[in-house]
């Protein structure tokens, strides 16, 4: 059983960050040379997208009905 509820938002966030990351090690690593300003556009356009994935992500939950997580700590788990 899942502890949370899975959040498609976070993971595309992660990915586009992830990709930035990659971009600047490749540069490090000499394998390619990457122009200081690419980071710009895609971190902000992974994170503009992001937002926009858990919109929809959270307009579809609302819409199937389901309930939404408690804000407190969880009875059923151990501390």
């Amino acid at each position: 059983m899942l502890r949370h509820r899975f959040q498609p938002g976070r993971l595309v966030a992660g990915l586009f960050l992830m990709l930035a990351g990659v971009l600047y090690a490749g540069d490090a690593g000499g394998l390619w040379e990457t122009p200081w300003f690419v980071v710009i556009p895609v971190v902000s356009g992974g994170l503009g997208i992001a937002g926009a994935v858990g919109v929809v992500a959270r307009s579809v939950h609302r819409r199937r009905g389901e309930p939404a997580p408690p804000d407190g700590p969880r009875a059923d788990l151990p501390r």
